[in-house]
């Protein structure tokens, strides 16, 4: 099944829209990351989304720009496919992505503020908001 709106609110994925905690040392919030940060923030490192029900969301953004997720812990293969992979990209000061099969394959754009230490908030492109805690 093919992963839409209702699915997982997400970058990839939905997610709740409180922001999560920072781990460590708490960083200030001085606006959307740049480019840079992005690359530092995300590049070669585990992303876990937050779920509005409970939980949290693997996305693995590998370098040379791919990306996969396996939501099978959280129980989705009943509303989408639980695996997928695709490719990430920055535009601008913008994180890029695009699924196989997830959200029909189409591309969406997340800008990314650190709420903490570990701790992000993204928006994509549409408006859709949540957090996520990075690995």
């Amino acid at each position: 099944m093919k992963f839409g709106g209702t699915g997982l609110a997400v970058a990839a994925l939905a997610l709740s829209a409180a922001i999560m905690a920072g781990v460590g040392a708490a960083v200030a919030t001085s606006g959307p990351l740049d480019a840079a940060g992005i690359q530092s923030t995300v590049g070669g490192k585990r992303i876990y989304l937050a779920t509005p029900f409970g939980g949290e969301f693997p996305l693995n953004y590998r370098p040379g720009g791919v990306v996969d997720g396996d939501g099978e812990a959280l129980g989705l293969g009943k509303m989408m496919a639980p695996k997928d992979r695709g490719r990430w990209w920055i535009d601008g000061n913008r994180l890029c992505q695009q699924w196989k099969e997830w959200y029909d394959g189409r591309a969406y754009c997340f800008t990314l503020t650190r709420t903490g230490a570990k701790s992000l908030r993204w928006v994509r492109d549409d408006g859709l908001a949540g957090t996520a805690r990075v690995d």
